[in-house]
């Protein structure tokens, strides 16, 4: 009987960095294009009291495309790119974390869990101030009730050529309101959201590609089980972190500065479901970019291997 191999894991120190980081961009970019009409319904979805606006996903989603079109579900997006810049930001460190850590520890879910939480509060240093800002621009439209800040009119309806102009006046409004601190709202409520969804996601990624490894023909190809294992540890993380992630959009949207006062005045109005507001939306954008980022991102490393190790791996 032939021996099944476990999935080989590229590391750091086996990549072409130019490679790397050139295909990247790309990938990031063609992944976050992807998810954002997701990611703006779940904000919605999250900063809503009970079901004022949307009674759900797919509601918002036909709702949104009826009143504003495809433009309406991509509101904020130009500011959102930014994060390509964070994105680069966690691969390194992950990466570079989880090399550092081998050298005191081989356990893949120990090097696993403490490069991405690294990663993860390396990248939300840099993110949370863009997100603060895409999240005001997602609001506009038929969610700007919902939010302190408001386009004028005039802004609101010029063409394509005033996105840079909408982003600014929404900027001069957070730091009128709330100086340079006001770009960081919500940023404890961040790291308390996204330092344990991906220290959790990559430990239990690892965890399912190896367990679907044994259950599969030792010549499936490990690409395969790793498009599966993807989705399964999004799932399984955004379960445990949306609780915390509600309440980050609710802190960054609505300008309130205590994590646990937000915390417990949405156990107060809305019961414990209100923890689990948002989450289909969450579970929808978490897979597709799961397996688009697993897929992509092992795609990545495998193109960006030093030459002189490609004819020894298999997958």
């Amino acid at each position: 009987m032939q021996q099944k191999r476990n999935i080989q894991i590229i590391e750091w120190e086996d990549l072409d960095k130019r490679k790397f980081y050139s295909f990247g961009v790309f990938m990031t970019m063609s992944i976050r294009a992807t998810v954002y009409p997701a990611t703006l319904i779940r904000t919605l979805l999250q900063v809503q009291r009970g079901k004022s606006l949307y009674s759900g996903t797919f509601d918002a989603f036909f709702k949104i495309l009826r009143a504003e079109g495809v433009r309406g579900l991509y509101r904020g997006f130009m500011v959102n790119t930014l994060t390509l810049i964070s994105g680069q930001a966690y691969i390194t460190t992950y990466e570079l974390v989880r090399k550092h850590v081998s050298q005191y520890s081989e356990d893949n879910t120990i090097k696993s869990l403490v490069a991405g939480g690294s990663a993860s509060l390396v990248a939300q240093s840099i993110t949370v101030p863009i997100d603060v800002v895409s999240q005001q621009l997602m609001m506009q439209g038929q969610g700007e009730h919902l939010t302190r800040f408001r386009l004028n009119s005039n802004t609101e309806k010029g063409k394509s050529k005033k996105v840079f102009g909408q982003t600014r006046t929404i900027m001069a409004q957070i730091f009128a309101a709330d100086g340079l601190k006001g770009f960081y709202r919500g940023y404890v409520a961040s790291l308390l959201t996204y330092i344990p969804n991906s220290a959790v996601w990559w430990p239990f990624y690892h965890f399912y590609a190896e367990q679907l490894s044994k259950l599969a023909p030792s010549d499936c190809p490990h690409l395969i089980l790793q498009a599966i294992a993807g989705p399964l540890a999004a799932a399984t993380a955004s379960t445990v972190t949306n609780p915390m992630d509600v309440v980050r959009a609710r802190v960054q949207v609505e300008g309130r500065s205590s994590v646990i006062e937000t915390f417990s005045q949405l156990i107060k109005e809305e019961g414990c479901w209100g923890l689990t507001k948002g989450l289909s939306a969450r579970i929808i954008s978490s897979t597709p970019t799961a397996i688009v980022m697993v897929v992509g991102y092992e795609t990545l490393k495998k193109l960006s291997l030093r030459p002189e190790l490609v004819d020894s791996r298999h997958w």
